[in-house]
């Protein structure tokens, strides 16, 4: 029997490294949607693992964060507490997700951030899309609508207990901004705006109107999608 254990093993490591081939060839040659998410995470993970078989470890990441995106924003205490998932493994999938955020949010600096909506979209909502706590962020814009500050205002409830309209305004005055985008995220998944979150924004637009600042806009992201209040007519 034990004569036949390094024959087994050798097999296994051949069959590994076919596995492991097809998979690269395929997400070379299919494009975007050439792997099913777990096999993306097979993937990422052999920067970690350099040997063995890491799709019952993707499996159940994908099983304990449900979605590939939930998985990336996971903490990384999170990601080691999963079977198969150690320090460098966790490290891997947030360089992912590290380098996923600064990609975003370069092609927001890039143009115009109105001219460029949906990449603004796309940028909050990996920033955003899946934290715990709520988070209050107030984009500054020049004149030509480019950004020249992205301000983490406040983590917590939103209310003017917590984010003072004069306060926003003052910082927007400091930087030379013409006109600003507020946004937070809602924890819970829905984006739908609470009266709370309508109350404060027009508070806003009122003190930034008589100071000469615009408010383009607030839009909440939450893990089911975003609203944008002026779409719905609420400033």
């Amino acid at each position: 029997m034990s004569r036949n254990q390094p024959e087994s093993g050798t097999k296994a490591e051949q069959a590994g490294t076919g596995h492991r081939a097809r998979l690269r060839q395929r997400l070379l040659d299919g494009g975007s949607e050439a792997l099913a998410d777990y096999e993306v995470l097979e993937y990422l993970l052999y920067a970690a693992i350099p040997r063995g078989d890491t799709k019952p470890a993707a499996k159940a990441l994908l099983a304990r964060f449900g979605s590939l995106a939930g998985v990336l924003e996971a903490d990384h205490r999170q990601l080691e507490d999963v079977d198969g998932v150690g320090a460098a493994s966790a490290a891997a999938l947030k360089a992912v997700a590290l380098a996923a955020r600064r990609m975003a949010r370069s092609k927001v600096r890039e143009k115009t951030v109105l001219g460029s909506w949906q990449a603004l979209l796309d940028y909050l909502t990996i920033d955003m899309a899946h934290l715990t706590l709520e988070r209050v962020r107030v984009l500054y814009l020049d004149a030509r609508n480019r950004l020249i500050l992205d301000h983490m205002a406040q983590e917590g409830t939103i209310d003017e207990a917590a984010i003072h309209p004069r306060e926003v305004v003052k910082k927007g005055l400091e930087v030379g901004a013409s006109a600003m985008i507020l946004v937070h995220n809602h924890p819970s998944g829905n984006p739908e705006p609470s009266r709370a979150d309508i109350q404060i924004t027009r508070r806003i637009a009122e003190v930034g109107q008589l100071l000469g600042i615009t408010v383009h806009d607030h839009v909440i992201i939450g893990s089911e999608g975003h609203v944008s209040l002026k779409a719905k007519g609420l400033i």
